[in-house]
């Protein structure tokens, strides 16, 4: 079912753990499938300086909070907005269709974790050009844009189409 990356991902995760003083921190789950995800950021500079993850989940779950963690270690806060659910799992060499979700909700994550630092330090995520998920959760219909930018909920913000859930939050059977 899993490639031998995401196995080395879920059974050698790096990152794992908290720092001691995160300047964000992002969590996100899934109640459908029980996955649970927390990242923590160090910034320095304007760019990731040090993250660590602590996930409660599948092998899938803990593959891609690891490989978040590697994508954007060292990058600017711009280029870690811009990771993409397809960006994690391309760089796992792919995962299941069922478990593309787990990707979901890495990069949900790392983004909650961004905003979470630019809140604390006054500054709008708009000015990083996070803004736009926004209008665009509004115009999918998501039934609560202003409180975030994208919840997860529908599957189609800050998503490729046909990545995330389906309308209404279930993961698509196995098989």
């Amino acid at each position: 079912m899993y490639n031998e990356k995401v196995l080395d991902h879920f059974n050698n995760p790096r990152n794992v753990g908290e720092l001691e003083n995160p300047d964000g921190v992002g969590e996100v789950g899934n109640p459908v499938c029980g996955d649970i995800m927390r990242m923590e950021i160090a910034v320095e500079d304007g760019r990731i300086k040090d993250i660590r993850f602590r996930t409660f989940g599948c092998g899938a779950a803990i593959a891609t909070s690891s490989m978040v963690t590697e994508l954007v270690k060292g990058k600017t806060l711009e280029e870690a907005l811009a990771v993409t659910n397809r960006m994690v799992a391309e760089a796992l060499g792919g995962l299941p269709p069922v478990k593309m979700h787990c990707s979901n909700l890495a990069a949900d994550a790392l983004h909650k974790a961004i905003d979470d630092y630019l809140s604390r330090a006054g500054a709008a995520a708009a000015d990083l050009g996070a803004g736009e998920r926004a209008p665009a959760a509004a115009a999918a219909g998501c039934p609560d844009p202003s409180a975030d930018p994208c919840p997860g909920c529908c599957g189609k913000i800050g998503r490729e189409r046909g990545d995330g859930p389906p309308p209404g939050g279930e993961t698509p059977p196995a098989g």
